[in-house]
């Protein structure tokens, strides 16, 4: 009996044992956030009756009213075998507007909203400090100044990171953006459903690192079909590129091919993929504390067969700070190149992928920000086309738990006034290129096309108090004060052609409600 109590203990032992090795270790965590907006003017002109967001169908605050009350929630699970394996999901929920039936915040508060941001496996290669990630995960091409203006964004993709040493390391990353999106019978005389629509990413960071500096130069490559944006009616459709329909000019139209430069439809057949490079040297030099310095610059350049829809372009930005007990004063500026007077030559703006996740580090309203579900990237979606030197007060705080952020911005636009001249004189589609600027017309250029004539100032507050561990109030205010010329010698010889003479600044204020664990 003794034998046999002996033996079941063992073999407890032994289950015991492998249950335990194969134990996983479930780790959550999430955000909640109640977002209530209140703006006005952010189309950019009072006429036709538009003199706030709503109905302007412009920018990423398409059809949105003066007053908009939102929420999202974000869970995130890591499922964690050991050090060498785990798995994580992340689902979101919303963004939901209250009162709005298309995003669940309708009476019954019944929609669909849930969908998964991420969703990816982490594991590193047995006997090696090689890691690698595979799924849906968020994507960021390196920055130390403005978040990137090439790429950021959710992608399915791999990466892998491997550190040689303290000083060097270096990543490796293939992302595919889009396939097997087309659908079309016809095309070229039989059935060509995905045919040659895909878009691969390839990118090499290496991030140096020694004491008190970082450096990160970088490429990047992709190869796009040239069916990668057409939809089944064999046109090309701008609202399909970017995280969602409401960022029309994020994506494919960013990379130019869809149009030239003047707005008008590539109708060249082009049955080879187009080619974009990005390089960049991004870094910051903190050996003298409490003094900052980063800096980024980025070229980058997109061809097709069809060379008047290439496009190749650069962005500088450099940023130095002091860091005080009681707050960080910066001073900052960049400039990126802008079109030419050329119409036919293809564009001379920085071509970018998607910056849907950007949060740009100089500008929360006039560019985008990342505030969460507040209003943002009224001028741009990114920096391609623009200029702009600003100083700001970082994390200002005189009462504990309680910090401030202030800004000022004075930026333009650098491309040519001659180029919008002709685009109002020979584009039937003339109208997209007034105030709104171009949603599927100019390559990239977001709400706001800005010209060498044109200026703009940002004014900016933004305020948190961490009223718990795990739960702030943020209080942000801005303001964009506009000049810009709406002569008809540069936007066309009829009053239809100008720009509206009812141009009004845009405004917005902005309480966010933040509960993390």
């Amino acid at each position: 009996m003794k034998k046999i109590a002996t033996l079941l203990l063992a073999a407890g032992l032994v289950f015991g044992a492998a249950t335990g090795a194969s134990a996983i270790d479930f780790k959550a965590k999430g955000q909640w956030m109640m977002n209530f907006d209140y703006g006005q003017n952010g189309g950019f002109t009072g006429g036709n009756g538009v003199t706030g967001f709503n109905g302007t169908n412009r920018g990423r605050n398409q059809g949105e009213d003066e007053f908009e009350a939102k929420q999202r929630i974000r869970l995130q699970l890591d499922a964690v075998a050991s050090e060498a394996l785990s798995g994580t999901v992340f689902f979101e929920m919303g963004d939901t507007t209250w009162g709005n039936n298309n995003s669940g915040g309708a009476l019954g508060a019944d929609g669909r909203i849930v969908e998964v941001k991420n969703a990816y496996i982490d594991w590193i290669v047995p006997q090696t400090d090689l890691k690698i990630r595979m799924g849906i995960q968020g994507i960021a091409l390196p920055s130390f100044t403005t978040g990137s203006n090439v790429f950021a964004d959710d992608v399915a993709g791999i990466t892998a990171s491997y550190q040689f040493n303290e000083n060097v390391g270096m990543t490796a990353l293939w992302a595919r953006p889009y396939n097997d999106n087309y659908v079309n019978a016809n095309d070229h005389g039989g059935n060509r459903t995905n045919y040659m629509d895909n878009v691969d990413m390839f990118a090499l960071l290496v991030p140096l690192t020694f004491d008190g500096v970082k450096v990160t130069p970088w490429v990047s490559y992709a190869a796009i079909g040239p069916n990668a944006f057409r939809n089944s009616n064999n046109n090309y459709f701008g609202n399909f590129v970017g995280a969602s329909s409401v960022y029309p000019a994020a994506g494919m139209v960013a990379l130019g091919g869809a149009r030239h430069k003047d707005g008008t439809a590539s109708t060249k057949a082009m049955g080879t993929y187009g080619n974009a490079v990005w390089a960049g040297l991004t870094g910051e030099v903190t050996a003298f504390d409490p003094f900052r310095f980063a800096w980024d610059f980025n070229y980058g350049s997109v061809s097709y067969a069809d060379s008047r829809a290439n496009r190749a372009g650069w962005l500088g930005s450099l940023l130095a700070e002091y860091k005080l007990d009681w707050a960080t004063p910066g001073l900052y500026g960049w400039y990126a190149s802008g079109d030419d007077g050329n119409p036919s030559n293809g564009s001379e703006r920085l071509p970018s992928l998607s910056t849907s996740s950007t949060d740009n580090g100089f500008s929360d309203f006039a560019f985008s920000g990342g505030k969460g579900l507040s209003r943002e990237s009224l001028v741009s979606y990114d920096m391609s086309g623009t200029w702009g030197i600003g100083v700001r007060l970082k994390d200002m705080s005189f009462i504990e738990n309680l910090k401030h952020t202030v800004r000022l911005n004075v930026f333009g636009g650098t491309n040519s006034t001659t180029m919008t001249r002709y685009l109002a004189n020979h584009n039937a589609a003339y109208t997209t290129f007034t105030t709104a600027g171009p949603n599927a017309g100019i390559a990239g250029s977001g709400p706001l096309y800005m010209t060498t004539n044109d200026t703009a100032m940002e004014i900016g507050m933004s305020n948190e108090y961490k009223m718990y561990d795990n739960f702030s109030v943020f209080l942000d205010a801005s303001y964009i004060s506009l000049w810009l010329d709406k002569s008809r010698s540069v936007w066309g010889n009829s009053r239809m052609n100008g720009r509206s003479d009812q141009e009004r600044d845009p405004w917005d204020v902005n309480v966010r409600f933040v509960y993390s664990f």
